[in-house]
Order: structure tokens, then sequence, then C-alpha cells
């Protein structure tokens, strides 16, 4: 996972302040039903703080390791699918919905 986090454009980077990134095992058992859930973001979009918005925790990004390996064929998989799916939880940060990201 640091590889996919050093691979974001520089620029992304820039704009990331207070979130979290981890990895866990599995999903929490109240999303686990959703065996498509490869990672979450939990935290309030950039776009959605208001000036209010100080000394707040750390937004949250999680990665799930065992969904992700179920879902590889191979390293190369692994590795795109983890790039994929931490874009895909930045992007909600950034306040972009399922139906309007990419993957």
């Amino acid at each position: 996972m640091l590889r996919a986090c050093d691979a974001l454009p520089p620029e992304f980077q820039l704009l990331l302040s207070n979130i979290a990134v981890s990895i866990e095992e599995l999903p929490p058992g109240a999303v686990r039903m959703d065996h498509g859930i490869l990672g979450l973001y939990e935290g309030t979009p950039i776009g959605e703080r208001g000036t209010g918005y100080t000394m707040a925790l750390p937004d949250k990004i999680t990665i799930y390791r065992l969904p992700l390996l179920l879902s590889s064929r191979s390293q190369r998989e692994l590795r795109e699918e983890v790039r994929r799916t931490l874009l895909h939880e930045i992007g909600h940060y950034f306040g972009i919905g399922d139906e309007d990201l990419p993957y």
C-alpha cells in the first residue's frame, strides 16, 4: 500500500490533509455482507467542511486486505487493485460519490 500512496500524483498528495490510511483484514460486521467492499472512507469530505472544521480527528481510509487478496490472481493485479481502491476512497475524501467515480 505504501507504493500506492507514494505513486499518487504530487498535486493530490499536497491536497490530502488530516487523513489516516490503515489496513484491516476484513470490513466490520455491519458491512461484511457486501463482498465487494475493498475499502472505506470515513470522515467529512473537504467540500463539506465549514469554517468550524478545526481540531477534528483525522478522516480515515481503510483498505481491507483479505477481500483484496481474494479478488486478485497475481501480485500485479493485487497492486493495481490496491491502487484503484485507494484512489476510489480518496475520491470520496474529495466529495466524489460512487456514481461519479470511474471504479
